[in-house]
């Protein structure tokens, strides 16, 4: 008896999902312990090397890092929100021609990341290009926008809620407007939200910076 050719096929189909299954698990569990390691590492470099040519060295190879992550997951938010963020940190430590070309490049690499997920990493893309638009210079002299920020960090805090980097950037661009009661609603919001058990060192200096940003504002007000 001949086999139908529709059964045969669902069984091949099936027999093809059946062994990309683990093969497919195991790329996401390389992915993401590769996101953890730059991140420990991210938080070491940026929170206990003191600022110099140490921590240039240190930021520019763990770059180095994401940009391979991002060139082999292309098509993964996670490393390529990481990757996004590890070229702006680089750029804020250069001279300013590479500077602006850095920044460039992690813009664009966090565009695509937030096209494809814009709440991945509670809202990672949103959040970085908005701290890119607002940090860079505007025109002529490169493409920073401020309303593009206030927009992009906005829906950030949207989207991520118990975003602590959401709302400490917003908090952060709020200040720099010099809208202090907002920016003053904004860092008491991102003081609420429950610590991070898993990110010790990150969410320990992002409350201290909060505190003496609080601090800023109430001599403001």
């Amino acid at each position: 008896m001949r086999a139908n050719p529709h059964t045969l096929l669902r069984a091949m189909l099936l027999t093809a999902i059946a062994l990309g299954a683990p093969a497919a698990r195991a790329a996401d569990d390389g992915l993401n312990a590769q996101v953890k390691q730059i991140q420990t590492r991210w938080e070491t470099i940026k929170f206990t090397v003191p600022e110099g040519d140490k921590q240039t060295e240190q930021m520019n190879a763990l770059g180095a890092e994401a940009d391979a992550m991002a060139a082999k997951y292309p098509d993964r938010v996670e490393a390529l929100v990481w990757d996004g963020i590890l070229t702006s940190e680089r750029a804020s430590m250069v001279n300013p021609i590479s500077a602006l070309s850095l920044a460039k490049r992690a813009r664009d690499t966090l565009e695509k990341a937030y096209g494809m997920n814009p709440t991945a990493l509670d809202a990672g893309a949103p959040t970085s290009l908005g701290v890119l638009y607002y940090r860079v210079p505007g025109f002529p002299v490169a493409f920073g926008d401020k309303v593009k920020a206030r927009q992009l960090l906005e829906q950030a805090t949207r989207d991520a809620p118990n975003g602590l980097d959401a709302w400490y950037f917003y908090g952060d661009f709020l200040l720099s407007q010099g809208e202090y009661a907002k920016a003053r609603a904004a860092f008491t919001h991102a003081l609420s939200i429950p610590p991070h058990a898993d990110r010790p060192l990150w969410d320990e200096n992002r409350r201290l910076v909060i505190h003496e940003k609080l601090d800023q504002i109430k001599a403001k007000l």
